[in-house]
């Protein structure tokens, strides 16, 4: 258990000034971002926003899979989001290896065969943001009055770049 002890601490740390006890959980400023699990991206400092401000939604690549739609749905109907920013970012590594390199990456780091486990490549970052934007915007259960905004993030000049 002292594995984390370290953490711990922080978070010590950190409740000691915690200003959001009894906070509704919406978001205050109606937005919502899909971005990539890639510890490069602080999703909320990158577009001037604090905690409480936005829905985040982090997973491989930033895609619009069916646990992503899932939040949007609930972060649109239940949360407030009227805005929804899909961002993935440069040197992505699922979208700059292949399955079978990512497979053999995980492969020698677990010292056992990796075949199995499903790694979801993109082939094509800019036509994959496209599709997602796509299926964003023509979910049954996302209105269209609901902007949807497919985005770059550059990490390593920390700058976004609006593609769709």
């Amino acid at each position: 258990m002292d594995n984390f002890d370290d953490l711990l601490a922080a978070n010590r740390d950190f409740a000691v000034d915690f200003d959001l006890g009894g906070f509704d959980g919406v978001a205050h400023a109606g937005l919502a971002i899909v971005t990539c699990m890639d510890s490069r991206i602080d999703p909320l400092g990158m577009v001037g926003l604090k905690a409480g401000d936005a829905k985040i939604f982090r997973n491989p690549g930033a895609r619009a899979d069916p646990a992503a739609l899932e939040a949007l749905v609930l972060s649109v109907h239940l949360l407030r989001v009227d805005r929804i920013m899909l961002v993935p970012h440069t040197r992505c590594a699922v979208a700059s290896s292949s399955e079978a390199e990512l497979r053999a990456r995980i492969a020698e780091s677990a010292g056992q065969d990796a075949s199995w486990q499903p790694i979801h490549v993109i082939e094509d970052q800019a036509r994959a943001l496209a599709e997602d934007v796509h299926k964003v915007r023509s979910h049954p259960l996302i209105p269209e009055s609901v902007k949807v905004g497919g985005f770059l993030y550059d990490v390593d000049t920390g700058l976004l770049s609006q593609k769709i």
